[in-house]
Protein backbone atom coordinates (compact mmCIF):
# COMPACT_ATOMS: atom_id res chain seq x y z
CA UNK A 1 0.00 0.00 0.00
CA UNK A 2 0.90 3.29 -1.15
CA UNK A 3 1.37 5.55 2.04
CA UNK A 4 0.29 9.18 2.18
CA UNK A 5 3.42 11.43 3.10
CA UNK A 6 3.70 14.52 5.50
CA UNK A 7 7.27 16.87 4.26
CA UNK A 8 8.23 19.66 6.64
CA UNK A 9 10.25 22.26 4.12
CA UNK A 10 12.48 23.85 5.18
CA UNK A 11 13.36 27.44 3.36
CA UNK A 12 16.84 28.47 3.71
CA UNK A 13 17.54 32.39 3.83
CA UNK A 14 21.39 33.35 4.36
CA UNK A 15 21.82 29.94 6.41
CA UNK A 16 18.48 29.79 8.69
CA UNK A 17 14.95 28.66 8.13
CA UNK A 18 12.30 31.21 7.48
CA UNK A 19 8.72 31.72 6.41
CA UNK A 20 6.61 34.24 4.88
CA UNK A 21 2.97 34.65 3.48
CA UNK A 22 2.40 34.88 -0.46
CA UNK A 23 6.12 34.43 -0.63
CA UNK A 24 7.05 38.16 1.09
CA UNK A 25 7.01 39.31 4.81
CA UNK A 26 9.68 36.79 5.33
CA UNK A 27 10.15 35.74 9.07
CA UNK A 28 13.01 33.70 10.96
CA UNK A 29 11.62 30.10 12.02
CA UNK A 30 14.97 28.34 13.34
CA UNK A 31 17.82 26.40 12.93
CA UNK A 32 17.73 24.38 10.20
CA UNK A 33 19.76 21.60 11.19
CA UNK A 34 18.21 21.14 15.30
CA UNK A 35 15.02 21.38 12.86
CA UNK A 36 15.79 18.71 9.99
CA UNK A 37 16.65 16.49 13.54
CA UNK A 38 13.55 17.12 15.36
CA UNK A 39 11.22 16.73 12.23
CA UNK A 40 13.33 13.13 11.34
CA UNK A 41 12.64 12.02 15.11
CA UNK A 42 9.18 12.79 15.17
CA UNK A 43 8.54 10.51 11.86
CA UNK A 44 8.99 12.73 9.02
CA UNK A 45 9.00 10.61 6.01
CA UNK A 46 10.91 13.07 4.04
CA UNK A 47 12.62 16.39 4.26
CA UNK A 48 12.84 19.48 1.24
CA UNK A 49 15.37 21.79 1.72
CA UNK A 50 14.81 24.64 -0.43
CA UNK A 51 17.50 27.80 -0.88
CA UNK A 52 15.04 30.15 -1.77
CA UNK A 53 17.32 33.23 -2.54
CA UNK A 54 19.53 30.96 -4.74
CA UNK A 55 18.44 31.83 -7.75
CA UNK A 56 17.02 35.31 -7.40
CA UNK A 57 20.42 36.18 -6.23
CA UNK A 58 22.52 34.05 -8.81
CA UNK A 59 24.55 32.30 -6.35
CA UNK A 60 25.15 28.30 -5.48
CA UNK A 61 23.64 27.03 -2.82
CA UNK A 62 24.85 26.19 0.70
CA UNK A 63 26.03 23.16 0.11
CA UNK A 64 27.86 22.54 3.53
CA UNK A 65 24.46 22.74 5.40
CA UNK A 66 23.26 20.07 2.63
CA UNK A 67 25.84 18.03 3.87
CA UNK A 68 25.45 18.63 7.39
CA UNK A 69 21.69 18.05 7.11
CA UNK A 70 22.26 15.04 5.16
CA UNK A 71 24.63 14.08 8.05
CA UNK A 72 21.92 14.11 10.47
CA UNK A 73 19.24 12.57 9.41
CA UNK A 74 17.70 9.17 7.86
CA UNK A 75 14.76 10.01 5.72
CA UNK A 76 14.63 10.91 1.97
CA UNK A 77 16.66 14.23 1.69
CA UNK A 78 15.03 16.68 -1.54
CA UNK A 79 17.51 19.76 -2.15
CA UNK A 80 16.48 22.76 -4.09
CA UNK A 81 17.26 26.45 -5.38
CA UNK A 82 19.80 27.62 -8.05
CA UNK A 83 20.47 24.21 -9.41
CA UNK A 84 21.35 24.44 -12.80
CA UNK A 85 23.66 21.75 -14.36
CA UNK A 86 24.25 17.79 -14.45
CA UNK A 87 27.41 18.51 -12.49
CA UNK A 88 25.35 20.46 -9.72
CA UNK A 89 23.36 17.69 -8.84
CA UNK A 90 25.73 14.93 -9.02
CA UNK A 91 27.73 17.20 -5.93
CA UNK A 92 24.32 17.88 -3.94
CA UNK A 93 23.71 13.66 -4.37
CA UNK A 94 27.10 13.44 -3.64
CA UNK A 95 26.83 15.40 -0.04
CA UNK A 96 23.88 12.63 0.61
CA UNK A 97 20.66 14.73 -0.88
CA UNK A 98 18.84 11.63 -2.63
CA UNK A 99 16.56 14.05 -4.82
CA UNK A 100 17.07 17.31 -6.52
CA UNK A 101 13.90 19.59 -6.87
CA UNK A 102 14.39 21.80 -10.02
CA UNK A 103 12.18 25.21 -10.80
CA UNK A 104 14.29 28.41 -12.37
CA UNK A 105 16.65 26.66 -14.56
CA UNK A 106 14.42 23.88 -16.32
CA UNK A 107 11.93 26.86 -17.11
CA UNK A 108 14.19 28.52 -18.86
CA UNK A 109 16.34 25.32 -20.16
CA UNK A 110 13.41 22.53 -20.26
CA UNK A 111 16.03 19.98 -21.78
CA UNK A 112 17.96 20.41 -18.12
CA UNK A 113 15.02 18.14 -16.74
CA UNK A 114 15.62 15.45 -19.91
CA UNK A 115 19.64 15.16 -19.13
CA UNK A 116 19.32 14.96 -15.40
CA UNK A 117 15.95 12.11 -15.63
CA UNK A 118 18.64 9.96 -18.16
CA UNK A 119 21.78 10.48 -16.19
CA UNK A 120 20.38 10.72 -12.87
CA UNK A 121 17.19 8.65 -12.95
CA UNK A 122 13.46 10.58 -12.96
CA UNK A 123 13.15 9.33 -9.51
CA UNK A 124 15.99 11.93 -8.52
CA UNK A 125 13.97 14.72 -10.28
CA UNK A 126 11.58 16.76 -8.55
CA UNK A 127 9.66 19.47 -10.40
CA UNK A 128 9.14 22.46 -8.15
CA UNK A 129 6.23 24.69 -10.04
CA UNK A 130 5.07 28.48 -7.90
CA UNK A 131 1.80 29.08 -9.43
CA UNK A 132 -0.81 31.92 -9.07
CA UNK A 133 -4.29 31.70 -10.37
CA UNK A 134 -5.10 34.58 -13.22
CA UNK A 135 -8.70 34.99 -12.68
CA UNK A 136 -9.15 38.10 -14.98
CA UNK A 137 -6.76 36.38 -17.91
CA UNK A 138 -3.05 36.33 -18.48
CA UNK A 139 -0.45 38.80 -18.16
CA UNK A 140 0.53 39.26 -21.53
CA UNK A 141 4.37 37.94 -20.54
CA UNK A 142 6.53 36.65 -23.13
CA UNK A 143 7.39 33.25 -22.11
CA UNK A 144 10.55 32.21 -22.27
CA UNK A 145 11.49 31.02 -26.35
CA UNK A 146 12.34 27.33 -25.20
CA UNK A 147 8.76 27.92 -23.63
CA UNK A 148 6.58 29.77 -26.09
CA UNK A 149 3.89 26.84 -27.13
CA UNK A 150 3.16 26.82 -23.48
CA UNK A 151 2.01 30.79 -23.28
CA UNK A 152 -0.86 31.44 -21.44
CA UNK A 153 -4.20 32.12 -22.78
CA UNK A 154 -7.61 33.46 -21.79
CA UNK A 155 -8.40 29.13 -20.81
CA UNK A 156 -5.12 29.59 -18.43
CA UNK A 157 -6.05 28.35 -14.69
CA UNK A 158 -2.65 29.79 -13.44
CA UNK A 159 0.65 30.68 -14.29
CA UNK A 160 4.34 29.59 -13.41
CA UNK A 161 6.82 32.05 -11.30
CA UNK A 162 10.40 31.31 -11.45
CA UNK A 163 13.12 32.84 -9.17
CA UNK A 164 11.29 32.10 -5.75
CA UNK A 165 8.25 33.71 -7.15
CA UNK A 166 9.38 36.89 -8.64
CA UNK A 167 8.36 36.43 -12.17
CA UNK A 168 5.49 35.71 -14.02
CA UNK A 169 6.51 33.70 -16.89
CA UNK A 170 3.27 33.88 -19.07
CA UNK A 171 2.88 30.08 -18.93
CA UNK A 172 0.31 27.96 -18.44
CA UNK A 173 0.86 25.80 -15.30
CA UNK A 174 -1.18 23.04 -16.16
CA UNK A 175 0.68 22.59 -19.43
CA UNK A 176 3.91 23.07 -18.03
CA UNK A 177 3.64 19.59 -16.04
CA UNK A 178 2.70 17.88 -18.63
CA UNK A 179 5.66 18.60 -20.61
CA UNK A 180 8.02 18.34 -18.06
CA UNK A 181 6.18 14.80 -17.55
CA UNK A 182 7.30 13.71 -20.46
CA UNK A 183 10.35 15.38 -20.43
CA UNK A 184 11.38 12.73 -17.19
CA UNK A 185 10.32 14.71 -14.28
CA UNK A 186 9.66 12.19 -11.45
CA UNK A 187 6.94 14.06 -8.91
CA UNK A 188 5.45 17.37 -9.11
CA UNK A 189 5.98 19.82 -5.79
CA UNK A 190 3.24 22.19 -6.78
CA UNK A 191 2.90 25.60 -4.66
CA UNK A 192 0.27 27.62 -4.68
CA UNK A 193 1.54 31.15 -4.20
CA UNK A 194 -2.29 32.61 -3.57
CA UNK A 195 -2.21 30.37 -0.50
CA UNK A 196 1.06 30.31 0.62
CA UNK A 197 1.68 31.22 4.50
CA UNK A 198 -2.34 32.07 4.69
CA UNK A 199 -3.63 29.26 6.37
CA UNK A 200 -6.43 29.26 4.23
CA UNK A 201 -6.65 25.58 2.81
CA UNK A 202 -4.50 24.42 0.24
CA UNK A 203 -6.15 25.31 -3.13
CA UNK A 204 -7.53 21.43 -3.63
CA UNK A 205 -9.20 22.38 -6.90
CA UNK A 206 -6.10 23.38 -8.83
CA UNK A 207 -4.15 20.26 -6.82
CA UNK A 208 -7.07 18.10 -8.28
CA UNK A 209 -6.76 19.40 -11.91
CA UNK A 210 -2.68 19.12 -11.99
CA UNK A 211 -3.18 15.21 -10.41
CA UNK A 212 -5.90 14.19 -13.15
CA UNK A 213 -3.05 15.91 -15.91
CA UNK A 214 -0.45 13.51 -14.99
CA UNK A 215 0.59 10.29 -13.31
CA UNK A 216 3.22 11.57 -11.55
CA UNK A 217 3.39 12.19 -7.94
CA UNK A 218 1.86 15.61 -6.67
CA UNK A 219 3.14 16.93 -3.36
CA UNK A 220 0.65 19.49 -2.03
CA UNK A 221 2.01 23.15 -0.86
CA UNK A 222 0.33 26.45 0.38
CA UNK A 223 -1.82 26.92 2.72
CA UNK A 224 -2.54 24.98 5.42
CA UNK A 225 -3.91 26.19 8.52
CA UNK A 226 -5.49 23.42 10.74
CA UNK A 227 -5.30 19.46 10.59
CA UNK A 228 -8.45 19.15 8.10
CA UNK A 229 -6.65 20.86 5.61
CA UNK A 230 -4.05 18.31 5.53
CA UNK A 231 -6.57 15.44 5.78
CA UNK A 232 -8.60 16.72 3.03
CA UNK A 233 -5.39 17.07 0.81
CA UNK A 234 -3.93 13.97 1.10
CA UNK A 235 -7.78 12.67 -0.23
CA UNK A 236 -6.95 14.19 -3.16
CA UNK A 237 -3.06 14.19 -3.87
CA UNK A 238 0.41 11.67 -2.78
CA UNK A 239 2.15 13.95 0.03
CA UNK A 240 1.69 17.29 1.91
CA UNK A 241 4.49 19.89 2.45
CA UNK A 242 4.34 21.70 5.96
CA UNK A 243 6.11 24.52 7.08
CA UNK A 244 4.97 27.29 9.53
CA UNK A 245 2.38 24.76 11.17
CA UNK A 246 4.96 22.84 12.08
CA UNK A 247 7.67 25.41 12.67
CA UNK A 248 6.11 27.37 15.06
CA UNK A 249 4.62 24.41 16.83
CA UNK A 250 1.34 24.75 15.94
CA UNK A 251 0.98 21.25 15.10
CA UNK A 252 3.46 17.94 15.13
CA UNK A 253 4.09 15.10 12.93
CA UNK A 254 2.14 12.07 15.38
CA UNK A 255 -0.71 14.62 15.29
CA UNK A 256 -0.96 14.60 11.85
CA UNK A 257 -0.55 11.18 11.00
CA UNK A 258 -2.79 9.90 14.07
CA UNK A 259 -5.24 12.39 12.10
CA UNK A 260 -4.79 10.51 8.74
CA UNK A 261 -5.14 7.06 10.69
CA UNK A 262 -8.55 8.39 11.78
CA UNK A 263 -10.03 9.27 8.35
CA UNK A 264 -8.57 6.04 6.78
CA UNK A 265 -5.68 6.99 4.97
CA UNK A 266 -2.40 4.97 5.07
CA UNK A 267 0.74 6.19 6.91
CA UNK A 268 4.03 5.33 7.57
CA UNK A 269 4.60 4.31 11.34
CA UNK A 270 5.20 6.92 13.81
CA UNK A 271 6.43 7.72 17.03
CA UNK A 272 3.52 7.53 19.35
CA UNK A 273 5.54 8.72 22.85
Amino acid sequence: MITKRIIPCLDIDKGRVVKGTNFINITDAGDPIALATAYADSGADELVFLDITASSDKRVLLMDLVRDIAKAIYIPFTVGGGINNLDMIQAILNLGADKVSLNTAALHNPTLIQDAARHFGSQCIVLAVDVKRCPNGPSGVTPPPALSHLAATTHTLATVYSHGGRTDLGIDALQWIQYAEKLGAGEILLTSMDRDGTRDGYDIDLLTRVKNTVSLPVIASGGAGRLSHITDVLHHVDAALLASLLHFGHLTIPDIKTALTQVALPVRPFPTS
